[in-house]
Formats: structure tokens, sequence, C-alpha cells
């Protein structure tokens, strides 16, 4: 619950920002802002003059960050985004947006993800970021607060990849990146223009023996963008790729205990599990882009597939009961959807005003099998069938976005979209003790957002910005009754939860020498879904009342000399239950009371950069990265400490006729420091640890020739 003191607090900080404002001397035009973005509004514009928080990470940054394998390289400098690296490629990223999405213990949901258009997230909300290919990535749009509730069913945010377009003369880029614990990455990349075609074809492999016992992996991945720019002015973008990940080696978490005795050890029973993890990605999607005489039309279809093995360290007696599903979990997934819209651009009240509607339906068809993970008394292996189901997941929304210039200085926006999510299921296994579970769940909401944005000044935005948000469970939230093993089927008491936003941010600029922004928010939900039971190797999920997440996120970038600059970030906040109520971990009941904190969600992020550019060939920076606790369960008993991470990084560029020289040398964790670098939410047998490396070393050399 907020506090008065919270409140006076908040309404204190703005109104002292105020008046900090109206003291400031003119500023004049900006000449350095942040890039021009399309996720806010779905048509470019300069984040600068969007009412809403959204940020964008450069192809550039990408690079300097690391050898092109996790989001999480990059994108820890956006504020109020955090993503953990788990160090184990089995269960994907840890990533949340302003508190949601934490308790996510695979997989990303309540952030949705797109790349180029093209979403990555499932109708039921859940996502995988490692289908997002970095090494040819043009840059990736950070989108926070409101204004992202017009992607429909998530409350955090939208994170959308965009692919670069080819050079205008071919070339050729080979790629070679190594560094500690047997990783290495080699990588091909084909682009250039041919006629009216251009194109960019990516490919990468990489294998790591991990830090950690049990803990290798390898991923191959293709991605290949094709766009024909026709006669009339329009374009069809063709976009596919392909993401293969065969036996990826599953550690697990570890206890307290645990973790002080040994921080590379694999968890209990991931050995005698033989605990892992075969992942397989295909889709492809076609877009296509018509400038029109007073806007434009885009038109999107994309289908897939996805395979997903997994081999759990559930012990063979928990498996018992004829409604167990087995410890191991086989889906087959193939997925399909379009997007359609018209932009128009008029005047209105003799003012520029502009509309976005359009429709978007997404469906999920889903072949779910389980399996026991043993034969007789060895472990480790696919045994006897005890789950066979085919589920769908479908959504039909429609949208509609405006933004009207009321005058010089006031920009008006606002939007609306309505969403239908519905589920499926058709039971096959249907045996004594397990009865035919076949049925279905109906969501709906209609999530409205509007922003005011003001230019005090020349280079001084304020906005203000509200809106509603809804977040539907996932399919593997639904997947189990509270009663796992003794009853069998949907967990169809589940609601989706329902939030109310408020966002108020400056947007600063300061001449040819930066810009800064600030952004307040609070976010009250209901029906918020959390932990119900969490025994035998499954979690179940409840609808556990209201929730509150308010905070304050911070950037700039700062020209400090003709061959030094800086960027920081920082956010703080603060996710709390707002009611108590009971959960159940390893067979003991306890309560939750109110004011206790959301698990996952660090109270502080911040990110420090200051980088130095003699010339063009040479570059260097040191960075810093701080993340302060996360607690591991909604009792609040523990938690991961804070920690701040260094980095130095530094670059040589140089041409030799047709031939370019890339390198890149990083150093992470300078110190050394033994940090939990995430962690397993609310885990049943108090196995929330996933330790980070020590010190590491990269080094990366890339080498294009030009035809």
């Amino acid at each position: 619950m907020t506090t008065p003191t919270t409140t006076r607090f908040n309404w204190m900080t703005t109104l002292g920002l105020g008046l900090v404002l109206l003291t400031l001397p003119p500023q004049a035009a900006a000449q350095d802002l942040p890039d021009v973005v399309v996720t806010a509004t779905r048509t470019p514009q300069a984040a600068f003059d969007i009412a809403a928080s959204v940020d964008a990470v450069t192809g550039q940054a990408l690079r300097h960050a690391g050898p092109l394998v996790n989001l999480s390289e990059a994108l820890t400098r956006v504020p109020g985004l955090s993503v953990l690296n788990r160090q184990n490629y089995a269960q994907d990223l840890q990533i949340s947006s302003r508190g949601f999405g934490a308790r996510s213990t695979f997989g990303v949901r309540g952030v949705r993800l797109y790349a180029d258009g093209i979403p990555l997230t499932m109708p039921d909300g859940q996502g995988q970021a490692s289908s997002i290919d970095l090494g040819s990535a043009q840059r990736i749009e950070v989108l926070r607060g409101p204004m992202s509730a017009l992607y429909g069913n998530a409350a955090g945010g939208v994170i959308q990849a965009f692919t670069e377009d080819g050079p205008p003369t071919p070339e050729v880029t080979l790629g070679y990146a190594v560094g500690r614990d047997g990783f290495h990455r080699e990588s091909l990349k084909l682009g250039g223009e041919t006629g009216r075609l251009n194109y960019v074809i990516d490919a990468s492999h990489f294998e790591t023996d991990g830090f950690r016992d049990h803990s290798a992996a390898r991923r191959d991945q293709v991605h290949a963008k094709l766009k024909w720019t026709l006669q009339d002015g329009a374009t069809v973008t063709l976009v596919g790729s392909d993401l293969n990940m065969p036996g990826v080696q599953d550690p697990l978490g570890l206890t307290k205990a645990q973790l002080a005795q040994s921080r590379t050890q694999a968890g209990t029973n991931a050995l005698a599990y033989n605990t892992r993890k075969d992942i397989a990605n295909q889709q492809v999607g076609l877009v296509y882009d018509q400038p029109l005489s007073f806007g434009e039309v885009r038109v999107l279809a994309y289908t897939g597939t996805r395979q997903a093995k997994q081999f759990q360290a559930i012990t063979t007696n928990l498996q018992a009961p004829a409604g167990y599903p087995g410890g191991v979990i086989d889906l087959d997934r193939s997925f399909t959807g379009v997007d359609a819209r018209l932009t128009w651009r008029t005047q209105l009240a003799a003012q520029p005003f502009s509309l976005t509607g359009g429709v978007n339906l997404d469906q999920m068809d889903e072949h779910r099998q389980g399996f026991q993970n043993f034969v007789g008394a060895q472990t480790g292996v696919l045994g006897d069938l005890r789950r066979d189901e085919d589920n769908r997941a479908r959504n039909q929304d429609q949208y509609l976005q405006a933004q009207w210039d009321l005058g010089e200085r006031w920009v008006a926006s606002a939007g609306v979209r309505h969403s239908q999510v519905s589920f499926r299921s058709r039971d096959h296994y249907v045996v004594a003790g397990n009865g035919d579970d076949s049925g279905g769940m109906d969501f709906a909401a209609t999530t409205p957002v509007a922003a005011l944005l003001w230019k005090l000044r020349p280079g001084t935005h304020l906005y203000v910005t509200g809106g509603k948000s809804f977040e539907t469970p996932t399919l593997n939230e639904v997947a189990y009754k509270t009663n796992v093993g003794t009853a069998t089927g949907w967990n169809t008491d589940l609601k989706a939860s329902h939030g109310r936003h408020l966002e108020a941010g400056l947007k600063q600029a300061l001449g040819d020498r930066g810009w800064w922004n600030l952004a307040m928010f609070r976010t009250r939900t209901d029906d918020e879904i959390a932990v119900a039971v969490n025994s035998g190797g499954r979690a179940t999920y409840q609808n556990v009342g209201r929730t509150e997440r308010h905070g304050a996120e911070a950037a700039m970038t700062w020209r400090l000399a003709s061959s030094w600059s800086a960027y920081a970030s920082a956010a703080w906040t603060q996710a709390r239950y707002r009611d108590p109520f009971t959960s159940v971990a390893a067979g003991n009941t306890s309560t939750v009371p109110a004011g206790n904190d959301l698990p996952g969600v660090p109270r502080q992020t911040a990110f420090a950069e200051l980088s130095w550019r003699p010339n063009p060939a040479w570059h260097a920076a040191i960075e810093a990265r701080h993340t302060g606790r996360i607690w591991a369960n909604d009792a609040n008993t523990e938690a991961a400490s804070a920690y701040t991470a260094w980095a130095l990084r530094a670059g040589w560029t140089r041409s030799f006729g047709a031939w370019r020289l890339n390198t890149l040398a990083r150093i992470d964790n300078l110190s050394d420091q033994h940090q939990v670098g995430s962690l397993i939410v609310n885990e049943g047998n108090g196995r929330y640890y996933e330790p980070s490396p020590g010190r590491s070393a990269l080094l990366s050399v890339q080498v294009t020739r030009g035809f």
C-alpha cells in the first residue's frame, strides 16, 4: 500500500521539478536528440516529441556491448528495464519492465516482443527473446508505460528489434568471437542492393561450455530480410528466421547453502536427471507498405513453428499419481497472424492531425504432451506418456490511435484497443484417475490511452500520459490446477489482471551537447497473478488481489569534449502487494502480508558509460552497471544482494581498400565479484539463485569485403 509519506514525496518531487524548470534559462533548439522511433506511434517520429518513455539502442551500441548473443548485453542501459542473464540458455533471459514480467521462470511475459513488426510474443502473452537476431539488428526500441497498452496483452512494455538494410554495394562480413568457458561464436553476413532488391542475410553459430557444471549450450541461427521497392514507391519486405538449440543443458538454481559452497556446481538432481532442453523456431513474415497521398497503408502476415522438449528434475516418486503430467514437457506449436492498418494525415482546425486504425488477428496451435522422465531405474530418459492435448490461443484485436497538434506548443494523443483472447483445449489422454479435461477460457478488455505534450520552450517538453492495460495468464500458467498431482486439467479459475497507468515526464535538450529525460510513473493492478503452490517441481498460479508499482526513471547523454562523451541512466522502482494472500512452497503454507515487495524486481538499477574516441579508428570506454537487492520470494525472506559491476572495452577499425577490419576487446566484471545474476522467483525448494561468472574477457574480430 502506498503510504502518505511516499505520496507526499512523489508530489513534492514533481512540484520541485516544475519550479526548477521555470527558473531555467531558455535552451537552444536540440541538435543531438534521441533517434527517430516508430514503436510508440506506429509512424516515424523523434522520441523527443512523443509523450511516452521510449528509447532506442543503436546497432553500434549493440556491437560494443558484447558478442551479439543476448539482449542483456546492451539493454541494461535502458532505464526501467531489467534484463537478467540466467547463464542458462535452456530458460532464456529474465526480462521485466517497471516490475512486470519478473515472475516468469522461463520465457518472457508481461513484455511484448517484436522483430520488424512481426510478433515474437504469442496470443497468450509469452515470448522468446532468443528469437531476436542481434547480428543484423539496426536498432532495438523499448517502449514503457501506458502507451504500450496499444499493443495488446501485456502491461510492462514493448521491445522491438529492427533489421538493418543492406549497404548500397554488396559486401560480406566474417566474424569470430572468443571468451571464457569455451565460448566461441562464428558469423557470416551478406548484404547489398541489386536493382530494386535490398537484402541482408546473417548466419551465426555459437557454443559455450558454461561456467557452471551442466550448462553447455549451442545455438545456430539464420536471419534474412529481402526488401523490394516497387515502381509506385511501395515496398514488399520478406523477413525469415531459423533458430536451432539442441540439447541445451539446464544447471537449475542453487540454494543459499549451495551457493556458498560452490557457485559453479549444478543444482540438485540436474545431473541425475540430465536436465536439458531442445528448442527449434522457424518464422517467416511478409510486410507490404504503400505510401498514399494522405498517409500510408501497411499489411503484415506471418507464420511459423516452434518445438520445445524439456527434461526436468522432478523425482520419480512424485510422478506416481495418475493425474501427474510427468517430468518431460514436449511442445509442438504452429502460429500465424495478420495485421492491417491505415494511417490518415490531414488537418483538423487548421492544425496537423493523424489517425491510425488497424485490426490484428493471431493464433497459436499447440500439441502438448507430458512424459515420465524415467524408464525403470534409469532417469533422464523419455518414459511413459502422461499428458496429451491440443491447445489453441487466439486473439482478435482492433485499435485506433490519433495525434493532434493543438497549437504551436501543445500536442494531444489518444488511442484505444479492444482485445479478445480465447484459450481452447482438447484432451486426448483420458484414463482411470485422469478424466477428460477439455475446455476453454475467454478474456476481453478495452484499453484506452490519452496523453498531452507541452512544449514549454524550445528544447523543453513536458508530458502526462494515462491509460489502462490488461494481462491474461499464459498457457503455461493455466496448464496445471492448484492441486497438481491430484487434480488434472487447466486452472480455469485464473482471471486476467487489469492495470491503471499514470506517467509524467520531462524531455530536455542540451543544444548540440546532448539531452536528458525524466519520467515518474504509477501503476495499480487488480487481480495480480502470483504463485499459489510451488511444490513437486510444478508452479501453479492464482489471482492475489491488488498491487502497486511506482517509481522514476532518468537518462542522459552528454558530449564532454570533441573526443569524450558520457551516457547514464537510472531507475527506482517499488512494486508491492496491496492485499495479503496465502501461498504454498514445498508443502509449507504461509501468508504474504500486504506491503511485501514483488519478487524479481530490483529496487534500483543504473548504468553509466564514459566513452573516448580520439579519431574514427579508435574507441574505448569504461562502463558501470548497478543492480539493487532483488527479493527471491513473495515472503521476502531471501534475496540476491545488490552489486555494481565494472567493464572496460576498446576497439579499432581500419580499412584496406575493399577490406575493412573491426575489432573489439572487452573485460567484464573487472573486480571479479561473485554476484547472483538472476533468480528463479518463488522456486519451491529454495533453489532461487543463478550465479554469474567472475571476471571474463571477450575478443571479437570482423572482416568485411566489399564488391
